[in-house]
């Protein structure tokens, strides 16, 4: 039984009275001691109330320090955080108790080489992205996959994203939806120059390097919406399947598909 968990709540965000008291009325039954706030290392479980940027803001310390992480949506468009606000006090209350089910999702080591001896390294529950300014021009992005060269990249930019991130901006920019339970990536061009530039689905195992030419403009690498690193001529991206997986809690009460279905407005089919 949990004992100790890291409450994160979506910033500017002040929680209904209600709510508030019947978190801490169960957590006071439970006897649960509650960091909140911040990811406090000594926590067992992470709990996260908001939407999928408040837990794409701590999914990679989660990571780090082996925490399971619980998503409780406040009422946006979340994949992530699957708990509905009418079902906290019941998931947290399995929570407590060891009951709920682990969700094991990959994670992305994102590394910024920028000469042989200094590097900077990021990790991506969702995706990292390479991207120009707003007015900056077409950018250019040789490819490597598996050590093999793959092609030059000619647009507005590059995603390359997890299963999991399948639903994120890689689904707005016209990539595929993956399972989650693919350990695999995608590459997917940003408004590319060229037509027969296309999504591209690699194996888990294989490390992808995307190499900056001719950067004459402000470019940036974005990890997960996140964090922002602003990258420059002759700067090497390496983005490799991390060790290990981010332990994401399942909602009881809905699976993958019904998520799915629900967040993207599909019709509801038959009973067999």
């Amino acid at each position: 039984m949990l004992k100790h968990i890291s409450l994160i709540v979506r910033h500017k965000t002040k929680l209904p009275k209600r709510i508030r008291e019947v978190m801490e009325e169960l957590f006071r039954r439970r006897g649960i001691s509650v960091t909140e706030g911040q990811v406090d290392p000594q926590a067992e479980a992470i709990v996260v109330l908001g939407g999928d940027g408040t837990l794409l803001h701590v999914a990679g310390k989660a990571y780090q320090l082996g925490i399971p992480l619980l998503g409780i949506n406040l009422g946006g468009l979340g994949f992530l955080t699957e708990i509905h606000m009418n079902e906290m006090e019941q998931a947290l209350d399995s929570l407590i108790s060891g009951t709920l089910e682990l969700d094991r999702r990959a994670i992305l080591s994102v590394t910024v080489k920028v000469s042989d001896s200094k590097s900077l390294t990021y990790y991506a529950l969702n995706e990292a992205v390479i991207s120009k300014g707003p007015l900056g021009k077409i950018i250019t992005l040789p490819t490597w996959a598996g050590g093999s060269f793959l092609t030059t990249y000619r647009g507005d930019g590059l995603i390359i994203s997890t299963a999991t991130g399948s639903t994120a901006y890689n689904l707005s920019a016209g990539g595929p939806i993956l399972h989650p339970g693919i350990e695999a990536f995608i590459l997917t061009p940003i408004c590319p120059f060229a037509l027969n530039a296309r999504p591209l689905i690699l194996p888990g195992q294989m490390k992808v390097a995307i190499q900056l030419r001719n950067a004459t403009e402000k470019i940036s690498l974005i990890v997960d919406g996140q964090v922002g690193h602003e990258l420059n001529e002759g700067d090497r991206v390496e983005v490799q399947k991390a060790k290990g997986h981010l332990k994401l809690i399942k909602s009881p009460l809905r699976d993958y598909f019904t998520i799915l279905r629900e967040k993207l407005g599909w019709a509801k089919g038959v009973g067999m």
